[in-house]
């Protein structure tokens, strides 16, 4: 089943200032994060930013041609680190929400899959949505869109768990 983001219009309609101005998930709680898909603090990363909205959560993210597998083309790997930074976002938060605490939890993907639906173009942006589809105290299944022109790119589904002290990713943000 094809997961259609009900946001999916909602980017024709915000203007671009106001989503600028708006602090992101990474901005509010992770700052300092490095990490090279989501990190604000890495200079070279792709710094996707995610926003909670309506149940789920979107985002804009503006290709650059150094990102293309070929002319005009989103590189594949590029994809499927937009997912998985953007659904592991989609879950941490999610799971914030759950436990009803005020810093979201270090979560790490267990495992996720892509399917690649039709060539991404990186003349546009690229819109990302998630949703959780099955939610406990420390695990998310999410399910996530890829859209450029309209048109849904590619989908993922993951599964994203809170980590643990001890962990290398514990207390990261």
């Amino acid at each position: 089943m094809l997961f259609v983001p009900k946001t999916f219009g909602l980017f024709l309609t915000l203007s671009a200032r106001s989503r600028m101005s708006d602090r992101s998930l990474q901005e509010k709680y992770a700052s300092k994060s490095v990490c090279w898909g989501c990190g604000p603090a890495n200079p070279e990363g792709l710094h996707i930013r995610s926003f909670p909205k309506n149940g789920e959560v979107v985002a804009e993210w503006k290709p650059q041609k150094k990102y293309e597998a070929f002319a005009g083309t989103l590189n594949g790997g590029i994809i499927g680190t937009l997912l998985d930074c953007h659904c592991n976002w989609t879950a941490t938060y999610h799971l914030m929400k759950r436990a009803k605490a005020d810093r979201p939890p270090s979560t790490v993907t267990v495992e996720y899959a892509v399917k690649f639906l039709r060539p991404a173009s990186t003349r546009d942006s690229i819109f990302l949505s998630a949703k959780v589809v099955d939610l406990t105290n420390d695990r998310a299944t999410v399910e996530g869109t890829l859209s450029a022109g309209e048109k849904v790119c590619a989908t993922c589904r993951g599964i994203f768990v809170a980590v643990k002290e001890g962990h290398p990713a514990y207390h990261r943000w």
